[in-house]
């Protein structure tokens, strides 16, 4: 072989080892959990904080347990709490931790396709867009639970 072909083909290689690296998680997920259901319950919410590494926002959620996935948010208006899907994506400002829980913004999962027993786990698919419009995609896997797991702001935030 040539000089210029391994030369080549050590750039090609590198690039895609870059390719990889810049397809890298850039969205830091903690304490991700979704609610248990019971027999016939068609809705359920899943709640995580999610850190950007760099300001982008979660444009969309999919997962196959659920015939349609949607980030919303709760508030009071005047009062009635209302909850609707947020629209054009929920902002993630760089280096700020952003925490979807229950009464805030969260992840519905509606038209469940099964129940979501606790001690199970469901698979969601979470989308970013950059800045500059790009999208990636972030697999993550949710214990199923009654309650928020110990350890999480929601659980914590919870008093009596």
């Amino acid at each position: 072989m040539k000089l210029n072909t391994i030369t080549t083909i050590l750039a090609l290689s590198c690039g895609g080892l870059f390719a990889q690296a810049a397809s890298a998680q850039t969205v830091d997920v903690q304490g991700a959990w979704a609610r248990a259901t019971v027999p016939g319950q068609k809705a359920t919410g899943a709640f995580m904080k999610l850190t950007a590494k760099d300001g982008t926002k979660l444009v969309s959620v999919s997962t196959p347990a659920a015939g349609v996935s949607e980030v919303h948010e709760m508030k009071m208006d005047g009062d009635v709490m209302k909850m609707r899907a947020v629209q054009g994506g929920l902002d993630l400002p760089a280096g700020k931790a952003v925490e979807l829980k229950p009464g805030g913004y969260h992840v519905m999962l509606m038209d469940l396709k099964a129940p979501l027993p606790k001690d199970s786990t469901v698979a969601l698919t979470l989308v970013f867009k950059d800045a500059k419009g790009v999208e990636t995609k972030q697999e993550v896997t949710l214990p199923v639970s009654t309650v928020a797991p110990v350890g999480t702001m929601a659980h914590s935030d919870h008093k009596h």
